[in-house]
């Protein structure tokens, strides 16, 4: 296991909250590369996996492109974007809302189910990513919340 110091060079933090924040930089920038190497394979980015799953957890129910973006994880996404995207491979289906015409209603597809079974089966692979118990990770959330609140 290599620290902070070793990973970036650097020897010395001016204090203990610099270096965590460094961490966590670090770290976020570590986890995105590794997600991105995850969805490679299954033709799809963490943002358009983060929609597929907000959209499963509404199915069969549709869902308005702006509450999509709400739920998001990545609020600064381009949500029209990935959902053009996500209907060019099938994965969703975009109807205009027969309450709002301005509106967009989005359904998730029999193939985005598929896609999601297919990517439950690996998810193993980023609990071990991880390197962390089960307590562990249960701290670690804890402590990301107490840094947002």
């Amino acid at each position: 296991m290599k620290k902070i110091e070793e990973e970036i060079q650097q020897k010395k933090f001016k204090s203990a909250h610099q270096k965590a924040l460094v961490n966590f930089l670090y770290t976020s920038n570590w986890l995105h590369y590794k997600q991105q190497e995850f969805f490679k394979p299954y033709g799809i980015t963490g943002q358009q996996y983060n929609i597929l799953r907000i959209l499963k957890g509404q199915h069969p129910k549709s869902i308005s492109a702006t509450e999509i973006k709400s739920r998001m994880l990545d609020r600064n996404s381009d949500v029209s974007r990935l959902l053009d995207r996500l209907e060019l491979k099938n994965l969703i289906i975009k109807k205009t809302s027969t309450a709002d015409k301005r509106a967009t209603d989005v359904f998730i597809t029999e193939q985005g189910l598929e896609l999601l079974k297919a990517i439950a089966k690996k998810e193993e692979l980023v609990d071990e990513m991880f390197n962390i118990t089960e307590e562990e990770a249960l701290l670690l959330s804890d402590l990301l919340d107490k840094c947002r609140s």
